[in-house]
C-alpha cells in the first residue's frame, strides 16, 4: 500500500513533490452530470497559495488548476478526474546544504530512516506544497456537495495564533476573506499582525489553531463503530502537514463538563423535526451527523524551517549545526484555512456517497 490515497467511494490520490514540474491529484467516484469547470477551484486555490501577504512564504505560485480528464462539456462524466498544478518558481539551490543533513522537526529523518533516500528540495513529498492537491480535490467535493445539497456549507477560520486566541463574542464569518489571517474576528488583527510580525523578523514562527465547520449536513451520515464521520473526519484533518492535534465538538474541554453540561438536550421542532438545545458534540453522535453543524479543530505546530540554528546530525550521523534557509511560512497555519475545507469537503461526500450505498440516501422517520 502506497499510502497516498484517502476516502472510499470518493477516492483521492495525490502526487506530486515540491520542487518537482508540477503535483496534483486523482479522484475516483465523482458522480457523473456535476458542472465543473477550472474557475470552481480556483478561489480556494487562490486563497491557499504562497505569496498571498508578508505573513506567508513569499514563494510566488499561480497555483492554476487544470483539469486533464474526466470532465466533458463542462461536466463531470464519473470517470476518474485527474487535475494538475504546475510548479513554476522552485528555488532548489536554498537546500543544497541540507542534502546530507536532517533538519530538525521535519520529517527528513523519518523519510530517510524508511526508504533511504529523500527529496531534499523543499521537502519533497513531506512539504506542504502537497496540499494544493488536496484544495483542489475540495473544490470538486465541494462543488458535488453544494449541488446535492444547496444548503450545505463548509468554513474555516483561524482562531488562535500563537498563545493568542480571538474573542469568539466578535466573531463574523464576513472577516475571514477580508485579512491575511482569515481570521473571523476584528479585533485580534492589529495584535496578531504586531505578534507575527515580531516572530518573522526574529527568523523564527509558531502555531496556530483552525476551526472548520460544516452547516447545513444531513442527520444520518456515517456509520457506527468502525465507520465513524468524526473519525474519518479526525483521521483527514490529522493528515495535513504540521497537524498535531484534532479534536471534535467540545474536545478535550468535554472532559471538564459534567454529564448535565455536556448532553446535548432534544425538543420537538418544527415539522416534528428534532431541535437540540446545545451542540457540545460538534454534530456528530455514535459517529452518525446529527443534522447540526459538523465543528472540528485542528491544532499546526510552528513551522520547522527557521533561522535560528539548531542541533542535528547527518546521513552519517556525525552532528551538526542547521539554519534553514529559503522561503517560509512563519506561521503554516493561515495557509491550513481552506485546506481543512477541503477536507472537510472530501470526507462528507464521502459519508454521503456510502450512507446512499447503505440506505439510499434517505433519513429513517418513525411512524
Amino acid at each position: 500500500m502506497s499510502h497516498n490515497s484517502f476516502g472510499h467511494l470518493f477516492r483521492v490520490t495525490t502526487w506530486g513533490e515540491s520542487h518537482g514540474p508540477a503535483l496534483g491529484c486523482v479522484i475516483d467516484g465523482c458522480p457523473p452530470n456535476i458542472d465543473l469547470t477550472e474557475a470552481d477551484l480556483q478561489g480556494a486555490l487562490d486563497r491557499r497559495k504562497p505569496g498571498g501577504s508578508r505573513f506567508v512564504t513569499q514563494r510566488r505560485e499561480a497555483d492554476e488548476a487544470k483539469i486533464l480528464s474526466g470532465v466533458f462539456e463542462g461536466k463531470t462524466t464519473g470517470t476518474p478526474i485527474s487535475i494538475m498544478i504546475e510548479n513554476t518558481d522552485q528555488r532548489s539551490k536554498d537546500y543544497g546544504e541540507i542534502a546530507r543533513q536532517f533538519r530538525p522537526g521535519h520529517a527528513d529523518y523519518t523519510y530517510f530512516a524508511k526508504y533511504g533516500i529523500r527529496d531534499y528540495r523543499g521537502g519533497g513529498r513531506s512539504s506542504a506544497r502537497e496540499t494544493a492537491a488536496r484544495v483542489a480535490a475540495g473544490g470538486v467535493a465541494l462543488k458535488v456537495l453544494q449541488t446535492l445539497f444547496p444548503a450545505l456549507k463548509v468554513r474555516a477560520a483561524l482562531v488562535q495564533l500563537g498563545i493568542h486566541p480571538i474573542n469568539r463574542d466578535q466573531w463574523d464569518w464576513a472577516q475571514v476573506d477580508q485579512n491575511p489571517f482569515f481570521s473571523p474576528d476584528p479585533s485580534s488583527l492589529k495584535l496578531f499582525e504586531e505578534y507575527l510580525d515580531s516572530i518573522r523578523k526574529a527568523g523564527s514562527s509558531i502555531g496556530a489553531v483552525v476551526e472548520v465547520q460544516a452547516e447545513g449536513v444531513p442527520a444520518g451520515w456515517g456509520a457506527p463503530i468502525y465507520g465513524k464521520l468524526d473519525s474519518d473526519l479526525a483521521m483527514n484533518l490529522m493528515s495535513i502537514n504540521a497537524v498535531k492535534g484534532v479534536e471534535i465538538g467540545e474536545g478535550f474541554n468535554a472532559a471538564t463538563l459534567s454529564g448535565e453540561e455536556n448532553a446535548d438536550e432534544i425538543r420537538a421542532g418544527q415539522n416534528g423535526e428534532p431541535e437540540f438545545l446545545s451542540n457540545h458534540a460538534g454534530g456528530i453522535l455514535g459517529g452518525i451527523s446529527t443534522g447540526q453543524t459538523v465543528i472540528a479543530r485542528l491544532a499546526l505546530k510552528p513551522t520547522s524551517s527557521i533561522l535560528t540554528e539548531r542541533q542535528s546530525i547527518d546521513i552519517t550521523g556525525h552532528e551538526v549545526d542547521i539554519r534553514t534557509k529559503g522561503r517560509h511560512d512563519p506561521c503554516v497555519g493561515i495557509r491550513a484555512v481552506p485546506v481543512a475545507e477541503a477536507m472537510m469537503a472530501c470526507t462528507l461526500l464521502d459519508a454521503f456517497l456510502r450512507h446512499r450505498g447503505q440506505t439510499g440516501g434517505g433519513v429513517f422517520k418513525p411512524e
